[in-house]
Parts: C-alpha cells; sequence; structure tokens
C-alpha cells in the first residue's frame, strides 16, 4: 500500500494485500474521528518524526535510500553529496516549498541547456572551506591548503558572475528563466582583496612562501645551510664507513639526522646509539652532529612560528568578510544542491511536473475543466532505469577493454593463436550482451487517471508489474514533493496533485535486483501460497475501497488478485479497473497497462515456470473450477478486444498523419504550380514586351530616316511604314491585354503609362518635341504641348 495524504484530509491510497488495507483502515479511521485541527497536527507530527515506524517503512519499501545515493552522486562535493541526501529525506515541505525547490531545479536545468553558465564544483574542497571557517571564528591560524580553497571558491563565485552577466548582456529574457539561481549567484559576496592577499602569502600547493615575511625568508635560509653542512657532515662520515661496509646510509629520525647501519661492526666515529636489535642494525647520531641537530631543530620551530604568524595574517585579514564568507560558502553549497537535482534530470531524461494542491481553489476550478486527474505519461521507476544504465555501461566498458586488450596483444610479437580466437570470441559475446542491453531497456508505463475516478482497481498476473506500477507513482509523487525537487521520469510533460506525505505498505517483500515479484519472491521461499481467508479478504477489500470512495479520499489506487474487486467498476462510477497485460504465447508479461478492463491472475502459470511438482500444479488448476475459468475467457475475450481497438485506434493515427502528410505536400505542390504558371506568364509578356519595343525602335529609326529624305522614299516604303505601324498597334494592344490580365504592376501595361506630366516626348506627326500636360489611362489618350498649340495624341502618336 501506498498513501499519499493532501491536506484536506482525502488521501492517494495504493494497496496490495489485505494485511496492508487493515493497517490502512486503523490509519484512516484515526484521522477519520479526528477535527481538522488536530488531524492537521496529526500529520504534521507524522512528518516531523522521520524515524517514526510508519516512516522507516514507507523508504524502505519505495528503497528511497538508493535513490538518494543516485541524485546525491551527481553532486560535485562531498558536502554537496551530504546535503543532498539530507534534503531527499527531508518529508515536511509545503506545497510552496515544492514549487520553489522545482524552480530552482528549472532554472539549473535551464542554465545546462544554454551552455555558458554550466555550474562546476569540482574545483572546490568544502570540507578545507569548512575548517577554514572554523577556523577563522575561534581566531586560530588558517591551513595553507584551507587558505586556497578559500580562494578557489572565491574565483568560483566570481566566474559564475561573469559568465551570467555575459549571458544576460547578449539575452535579457535569460534572466527570467534562470532566476532564481540568477539571484543567487549575483547576491555571492566575492572578496577580491582578500583573495589577492592570500596568493601573495601562499602558493598553489598551499605552502607558504618564502617572501611572505622576512623573520621566514631568514629561519628557511637558516634551515636550508644547517641541512647542507649536515649533509657535507654525514658524507665525510659515512665514505669512511663505506670501507667496512657497503650497508650505510643517511636516516632521518625525528627530524635529527643520523647514521644507519646495517651490522653491528664497530664504527670510527662517537655517536649517541639511538636503536639497535640483532638482525635489524643500528641508528646512531653522530656526536658532531648533534649540535648543528639541535640548532636545525630550532631553525624549523622558527619557520614553523613564522608560517603560523603568516597564517595567522589570512585569519585576521578574513575576520571582517566572515558573515559574507559563511553566507557564500552556504549558497555554494545550496547551488552543488540543485546542480545535482537538475544533472539528474538531464541525464535520465526528466520532465517538469505541473503540481497542483487542494487548497489552490484557482487551480481546483481549473482542474474541473480537465480530464485528467493524474497524468503520467511514459513514467518510468527511476531505480529500474538505473539499475539497466548501469548494466549497460559496465557491459560497454567490458567491450572497450577486451578491445584494447585485442590491441595490446597484436602489438606483443608472437601470440598464441588460440589465445587471440579465446579474446576474439569474448568479444563478441560481450558485445551480443551490449546489443541485447540496449533492446530490452525499460517500459515506461502510462498514467492516466480520469477526474471523475475516485479507485482504481488494478489487476493482472503476477510478475506483470503491478507493484512496479505503484512504486512508480509512490516515487514520483516523493519526487516532485519531497526536498528532491527533481523532475518526474517522464517523457512529456505530468500532471500530479501535491501530497503532504506519502506512506506506503507492499506486503510481501519484492526485489528488483533479483528481478522478482511479490508473488514470485513469496514462492521462492514457502513454495506455497499463504495469506488471509481469500473470501474474508474479498469482504475486507470491497468494504474498504468503498469507505474511500465514499469518504472523500481523492483517489486511491489498490492492486488485488481478487475478483471480487473486480467487479466494483460495474455497480460504482467511482471506481475504474486497469490491468498488466500478458504475453500468453511466451508466458511473460509486457510490463504495459491496460486501461477499463480487468486481469487474470497467472499464479498456476507462474508456478509451473517455477518449477512446482507436476501433482501440485494439476490439481491446482482442477480446484480452480469451470466457473473462474469461464470468467477468465471473459477476460481474455475483453483484453483481446481491448489489444485489438488499441490496434485500430494505431492504426487509425497512423493513416490520419499520413492523410495530412499527403495534404500539406498538395498544398505545397498547388502553391508551386501557381507560382510557375505566373512567373511563365510574366516570361512571355516579358519577352512580347521585349519584341515590340525591338520593333518600335527599327520603326522609329526607319521613320527619321525618311522624314530625313522624303523624296528618296517610295511609296511602298510608306507603304511598309503604315502596315508596321498598323501591326505595332496590335501588338500593343494584345500586350496591353495580357498585362491588364495578369498581376503585373500598372506600369508595365502599355506606353500610357510610361509617361507621366512634364515628361519630355516626341510627336512623330509633327516630328517635334513636346510636353506632356495630361495623362488618360482610361481613353488612351496623352495632352501634350508643342509651342502654344495643346494636341491630344494616341500613344502610338509619340516615342
Amino acid at each position: 500500500m501506498i498513501s499519499l495524504a493532501l491536506p484536506t484530509s482525502s488521501s492517494y491510497t495504493l494497496t496490495t494485500t489485505t494485511a496492508a488495507i487493515k493497517i490502512r483502515l486503523r490509519t484512516r479511521a484515526f484521522l477519520k474521528k479526528s477535527t481538522p485541527q488536530t488531524q492537521t497536527q496529526t500529520q504534521t507530527q507524522l512528518q516531523l518524526s522521520p524515524l517514526s515506524p510508519l516512516v522507516q517503512n514507507t523508504l524502505r519499501v519505495l528503497e528511497w535510500d538508493k535513490l538518494c545515493d543516485s541524485v546525491a552522486s551527481f553532486a560535485a562535493t562531498s558536502l554537496g553529496q551530504q546535503a543532498t541526501k539530507a534534503d531527499l529525506l527531508s518529508l515536511n515541505q509545503s506545497y510552496q516549498d515544492s514549487l520553489r525547490l522545482l524552480s530552482e531545479t528549472n532554472a539549473a536545468v535551464e542554465m545546462h541547456k544554454h551552455g555558458g553558465c554550466v555550474m562546476d564544483f569540482t574545483c572546490i574542497d568544502t570540507a578545507l572551506v569548512k575548517s577554514a571557517v572554523q577556523h577563522a571564528h575561534r581566531g586560530f591560524p588558517v591551513d595553507g591548503l584551507e587558505a586556497m580553497a578559500l580562494v578557489a571558491m572565491f574565483q568560483l563565485a566570481d566566474s559564475l558572475q561573469i559568465n551570467l552577466r555575459a549571458a544576460i548582456k547578449e539575452d535579457s529574457d535569460l534572466l527570467l528563466r534562470f532566476m532564481p539561481i540568477a539571484e543567487m549567484i549575483m547576491d555571492m559576496s566575492v572578496s577580491r582583496p582578500l583573495v589577492k592577499f592570500i596568493q601573495k602569502l601562499v602558493d598553489e600547493d598551499g605552502c607558504v612562501k618564502d617572501t611572505a615575511s622576512p623573520s621566514l625568508k631568514r629561519s628557511r635560509e637558516q634551515v636550508r645551510l644547517l641541512e647542507r653542512k649536515l649533509c657535507q657532515l654525514m658524507e665525510s662520515l659515512i665514505s669512511s664507513e663505506m670501507k667496512e661496509t657497503s650497508s650505510v646510509e643517511v636516516s632521518n629520525t625525528d627530524g635529527r639526522w643520523c647514521i644507519k647501519s646495517g651490522t653491528d661492526l664497530k664504527r670510527s666515529f662517537d655517536g649517541l646509539l639511538l636503536s639497535s636489535g640483532s638482525g635489524t642494525g643500528t641508528l646512531v647520531e653522530p656526536l658532531s652532529a648533534v649540535p648543528l641537530n639541535d640548532e636545525l631543530q630550532q631553525a624549523r620551530a622558527s619557520v614553523a612560528k613564522a608560517e603560523a604568524d603568516v597564517l595567522l595574517e589570512i585569519t585576521q585579514k578574513m575576520q571582517p568578510d566572515l558573515d559574507d564568507i559563511e553566507n557564500l560558502f552556504n549558497t555554494t553549497i545550496r547551488l552543488d544542491v540543485i546542480n545535482a537535482r537538475a544533472t539528474y534530470s538531464i541525464s535520465f531524461g526528466g520532465t517538469y511536473p505541473e503540481l497542483y494542491s487542494s487548497e489552490d481553489s484557482s487551480v481546483v476550478s481549473q482542474l474541473a475543466e480537465t480530464k485528467w486527474k493524474l497524468y503520467l505519461p511514459k513514467a518510468y521507476h527511476p531505480l529500474l532505469l538505473q539499475q539497466h544504465r548501469q548494466k549497460l555501461q559496465k557491459a560497454m566498458k567490458d567491450v572497450s577493454d577486451a578491445t584494447a586488450e585485442i590491441r595490446r596483444r597484436r602489438q606483443q610479437a608472437g601470440i598464441a593463436t588460440q589465445r587471440e580466437e579465446e579474446t576474439y570470441s569474448s568479444l563478441s559475446s560481450l558485445e551480443t550482451q551490449v546489443a541485447k542491453l540496449k533492446k530490452s531497456s525499460p517500459v515506461p508505463v502510462d498514467i492516466f487517471v480520469a477526474q471523475r475516478t475516485r479507485v482504481l482497481v488494478i489487476t493482472g498476473p503476477n510478475t506483470g508489474g503491478k507493484t512496479i506500477f505503484l512504486k512508480t507513482v509512490g516515487l514520483a509523487a516523493m519526487m516532485a514533493k519531497s526536498g528532491m525537487g527533481i523532475y518526474v521520469l517522464s517523457s512529456e510533460p505530468v500532471k500530479m496533485p501535491w501530497f503532504d506525505s506519502v506512506f506506503a505498505d507492499i506486503g510481501d517483500e519484492q526485489s528488483l535486483s533479483q528481478s522478482l515479484s511479490t508473488f514470485s519472491g513469496h514462492l521462492k521461499q514457502t513454495s506455497v501460497g499463504a495469506g488471509t481467508n481469500p473470501l474474508e479478504g474479498a469482504a475486507l477489500g470491497m468494504s474498504l475501497l468503498e469507505c474511500f470512495a465514499e469518504a472523500g479520499a481523492l483517489l486511491t489506487m489498490a492492486t488485488t488478485h481478487h475478483g471480487e474487486l473486480k467487479t466494483l467498476k460495474y455497480s460504482n462510477d467511482a471506481f475504474e479497473n486497469a490491468c498488466m497485460e500478458f504475453d500468453e504465447v511466451n508466458l511473460k508479461p509486457t510490463y504495459r497497462i491496460l486501461w477499463g478492463i480487468p486481469g487474470r491472475s497467472n499464479a498456476i502459470n507462474i508456478a509451473e515456470r517455477l518449477e512446482l511438482p507436476n501433482v501440485v500444479v494439476d490439481n491446482a488448476r482442477e480446484l480452480h473450477g469451470t466457473a473462474s475459468a469461464e470468467i477468465n475467457e471473459v477476460i481474455e475475450d475483453m483484453e483481446k478486444f481491448k489489444q485489438q481497438l488499441h490496434e485500430h485506434i494505431q492504426e487509425a493515427r497512423r493513416h490520419l498523419k499520413l492523410a495530412r502528410e499527403l495534404h500539406r505536400n498538395l498544398v505545397v505542390t498547388e502553391r508551386r504550380i501557381s507560382e510557375h504558371a505566373t512567373n511563365q506568364r510574366y516570361r512571355k509578356i516579358q519577352e512580347i514586351s521585349n519584341a515590340g519595343g525591338g520593333a518600335r525602335s527599327m520603326l522609329h529609326k526607319k521613320v527619321r530616316q525618311l522624314r530625313a529624305s522624303p523624296n528618296l522614299a517610295s511609296k511602298g516604303d510608306h507603304m511598309v511604314i503604315s502596315s508596321i505601324q498598323s501591326t505595332q498597334r496590335e501588338e500593343d494592344a494584345v500586350s496591353t491585354g495580357m498585362l491588364s490580365k495578369s498581376n503585373v504592376p500598372l506600369e508595365k501595361r502599355s506606353k500610357v503609362h510610361m509617361v507621366k506630366a512634364g515628361d519630355m516626348v516626341h510627336v512623330s506627326k509633327l516630328n517635334k518635341k513636346a510636353t506632356v500636360l495630361k495623362v488618360d489611362p482610361s481613353k488612351e489618350e496623352i495632352l501634350v504641348q508643342v509651342g502654344n498649340l495643346k494636341l491630344k495624341l494616341t500613344p502610338g502618336d509619340v516615342f
């Protein structure tokens, strides 16, 4: 059972066994007798007591800890991972808190999509930063590595602000898309003077620089000088000892230079025996080296004090900005947590869930007009998806390693042919496994619960996925509601209620890692069926579900094998049936859900597949009875009808899609034909216009020649000119008519449209130039003035 309670005391319940139903009945009875105020207090107490047995059982059954580990692994810092897990285990968020968390995740996802503002916290050691802040609070010197961790945090904050400003400058709309993370980043306080101060004193390895202080420089020079002297002294002593034995070496013990000999031979120098053992040799500090070692110890102490003084200066420099540093540290951890949620959501293909609360009256009124109460299309169980991805990654890595091994062996000389064949055989097997894993990805489920539905009864075969179905819904509710604020693993946008608490009790244990169903897991352990009296269990289940339907519960989801519960739909409109599809031919579940019909239990068939004795299986089939068989036949016919209907719907959708595509192509083709016809018409008109223009040019040239020499023109020439002019007018008329019928602009239709008042034209009748006074396109007339004379001419009279 998974119960997701709403603030209005209505609940979202998912049940599997009679034992679980009894637990839920007692819980509901307690809440029902309470006043609204008492009920709210009770829910709050459950939320604020994460160690309560009910909450612990819920988290254990849903395997919430595994999901927490998966999400937390995407955090880049150690403290970010801890904070992520702490948020995941926090179950007391309000509706507004959940919306805020989701808005943070959405903003981080948008930043990932943009690419220029990706948050990378791998360069920060948050444990060192936390230690530095603690030391500064107590007034202790910070460590050099702690100081450089502070610098890395400041530099990251500065880089985030620079990248964010650049992105917003490029596109101002990004500011809204990146909110509220943009506000968090811009509020980061970066102390650049402190960064410069630390970098001046400490190098990148966390060591204090020689130039940090004069006393430190003098002390380190003194240490180096004494070490050179001791080195020379030891070399001289060893060179004399090497004549006696070859097992003599210099040793540094507690910061003092000594000589270690592998044997107990007589020494040529006096010294202090520090250690001696049979077979282990001796460790001696030469007397001549004692004063130098004492000075060296004092010099090193001076170095340590000078370094501590420098690091204390850093602590003192931090004091004025300590609150800002601590706020920056907390913001960095928070951003790492948000980025982990976003990265997880992107990695597993999550979708932003649209949550609604029954306390929001405006949202509820809108939901009354929608079709679905719960809309989870193609939803995945996150742990199954993660498990499959891990197996696929491991298989692909094995292929890569095998390929690398083959390449390495090829480079070696004299490789055995048999070993090479074995390697190739292993590689082929691994590649087959990868291909098989790619094809066997987890099957998503479509979860569509109508507004009118108050109780959903889910039935179907054993190992069919009923429990996974319930856990998918329960985890989706917790993922969207809890401190995760992560996307729900669904291929399309999700719409679901917001629940103020989630309780689960599945009954018989189920192992995802072993791929066992509730029934199979139980059967593997006992080899027999177990539970309460079937008739009592069915009666109690029916009574409880009817109570949920009438008591104002928002939605109840129950899985069962009791056939009596399947009939509730036909007597109460608040009930709905669904079943998990099963492949009868291969005796395997398809993990798809069929809506509107009940399913059949295949306990006997599954028991046979799990190799229960034949005598037990045959006897069970006989005891199962004819009536149950007839009911199963009816259900089987309904399943086939539902499957055929689904196939017809899919085929109709394909045909509709094809028809729409053909219609689009037809419209495009029609438009192209129309454009082609228009272009061809315009091209022909242009050709006619160009031909007419050439003819007029030749005519005008001939006329000018004849007028220049009228005596040379014969009667035949005049007849030709007259014929050409007549033909030209006919061509102009044809061209004008075609242009008027087309969509060609008016200025291209005839000569009358090519002149305007004020233009100078040549009047062929008078062989003189004239000024255009008026153009009348409707009458195809042009009024011109030649000297003091005004004439109305046709377009053919001028050029």
